[in-house]
């Protein structure tokens, strides 16, 4: 048993995103405080393998991956309309996803993968309509 626990200690401190492994849920809402068309977190930051699932809370919202808003390699991703999805994360960068019918209401969000922000350029770079044209560099700042 102490073999064990010596084993799984030098396991957290050589590979410490072992231990860091969280997956992560996203409501896509209508309404959260006095925002809305938005989803319940707009920033989230997980680990190569991790699964972040699109919980659709409200109807009529869904995830779009923004072209050119991916690390490349990354293949398009949209989901269906009213309908929870999810999406496991393979290659590390930063994620930029909309809400197709709401994303010039701001409905926007960003998945950093594995801290790797070797993207960035091609994030700010990227077109934002309405409303997510005024907070996306916002939220840009803080990834």
């Amino acid at each position: 048993m102490q073999s064990l626990l010596k084993t799984l200690v030098l396991a957290t401190l050589f590979f410490p995103n072992l231990a860091m492994a969280a997956d992560v849920t996203i409501e896509m809402l209508n309404k959260q405080g006095k925002e809305s068309m938005v989803y319940s977190q707009k920033i989230v930051n997980v680990n190569v393998g991790d699964t972040v699932f699109w919980k659709a809370t409200t109807k009529g919202h869904n995830v779009q991956f923004m072209k050119g808003g991916v690390p490349d390699g990354v293949e398009k991703f949209k989901s269906k309309m009213n309908k929870d999805t999810e999406y496991t994360f393979t290659v590390p960068g930063i994620y930029a996803y909309w809400c197709t019918p709401h994303k010039s209401m701001g409905m926007i969000g960003f998945v950093v993968v594995g801290g790797d922000k070797s993207n960035l350029e091609a994030i700010k770079s990227l077109k934002f309509f309405g409303k997510s044209k005024k907070i996306a560099p916002d939220l840009i700042s803080k990834l």
